[in-house]
């Protein structure tokens, strides 16, 4: 493994920045019997009139647990996308600095190096969705800051090969970040479980998918102290709301729920592999480690269109490299997923 220097890859100007310190920084012991006169907030109590935990440590607490590490190796964000702009933020130089993505993959990583002006260097995924090495490498210069893996990926809903991570990890002279947003549907570990072993990695997780709370918007960075530390001092200061706060608390205290929904899913998406892959017009159906699955069909505009106008609505992922003619299909509750399967024999 070479030898990775973090102060290497940070923005100079992230170096010497003095995060923004709120009323809830200075004085910390929020849940005292105190007067909070500090903050200029209203003081009529109403559930949400103080301003949340900057620090989220009651959340960040219940997930140590869960996860078993450190809470300083943690840091929430409003959405897993607000992470990710973080990261940018952190160690992307605009105009400069260039990233490297793995299509066909998430499309937000494009979109926030466009925002952020950092040159995104594409290397498409091989065959079988999986990252080329060697090409990747390739593709490294001085200013190659951060390289995206999206594990299981997003739309193909494959695992990536351990082996060619830790290559990867090994050889990639930026940041390493690993997106786990699917990591609860496959029977793979976790990358926070190596976080002692590679200084340059980071994992993001979300509690969108498996967690069913998409609409409380947050998301988990998990990464060495250090990295945390810098993501910290541009991160807003208060940017996880307390409704968003108390929810995840509220799911987190419901963790049997949570493991026989996932459960319940995992079944179905065997179930309705088996339906796709009987279809007629189904050319292909990737196997998936999440909770949905790509299907290579003969048409995915018509097919799109007809199950549109039956009332079903799934995702077309033609535009994708290496996904020409695909959809992909959200596992659903037994009910929808029957549905769907009965409309799908009536197609022509």
């Amino acid at each position: 493994m070479q030898q990775f220097e973090l102060n290497n890859v940070v923005r100079e100007n992230v170096k010497s920045l003095t995060p923004y310190s709120s009323a809830r920084d200075e004085f910390k012991d929020f849940d005292s019997d105190m007067v909070f006169l500090d903050a200029n907030e209203s003081p009529y109590d109403n559930g949400t009139n103080r301003y949340p935990d900057p620090h989220q440590n009651t959340v960040k607490k219940k997930i140590t647990q869960q996860k078993g590490i450190k809470q300083a190796q943690i840091l929430l964000g409003n959405g897993s996308d607000e992470v990710l702009d973080l990261i940018f933020r952190v160690f992307c130089e605009p105009n400069q600095d260039n990233i490297i993505t793995l299509p066909p993959t998430y499309g937000m990583y494009k979109v926030l190096a466009s925002v952020n002006a950092v040159e995104n260097r594409e290397v498409w995924l091989t065959s079988d969705f999986q990252p080329d090495v060697s090409a990747i490498l390739e593709q490294v210069d001085a200013a190659t800051k951060l390289l995206f893996i999206c594990s299981p990926n997003n739309p193909t809903g494959n695992t990536m090969s351990e082996g060619i991570i830790t290559s990867l990890l090994r050889q990639f002279p930026g940041i390493v970040v690993i997106d786990e947003a699917y990591v609860d549907f496959t029977a793979t570990s976790s990358w926070i479980n190596t976080l002692d072993q590679f200084p340059n990695l980071v994992v993001t997780q979300t509690l969108s998918k498996a967690y069913g709370m998409a609409g409380i918007r947050l998301g988990m960075c998990f990464a060495a102290k250090a990295i945390i530390d810098l993501l910290k001092k541009v991160k807003p200061p208060y940017n996880v709301n307390q409704l968003t706060q108390d929810q995840a608390l509220h799911g987190f205290g419901n963790q049997e729920a949570v493991v026989a929904h996932v459960q319940e899913i995992l079944l179905e998406r065997e179930q309705l592999f088996q339906a796709l892959d009987a279809l007629h017009f189904v050319q292909e159906c990737f196997p998936s480690d999440a909770n949905f699955i790509l299907v290579r069909v003969d048409d995915a505009n018509l097919r799109y269109k007809q199950l549109l106008t039956k009332g079903i609505v799934v995702r077309n992922r033609s535009n994708q490299p290496l996904c020409e003619n695909t959809l992909r299909f959200t596992v659903g509750t037994p009910a929808e997923n029957e549905k769907l399967i009965q409309v799908l024999k009536t197609l022509e």
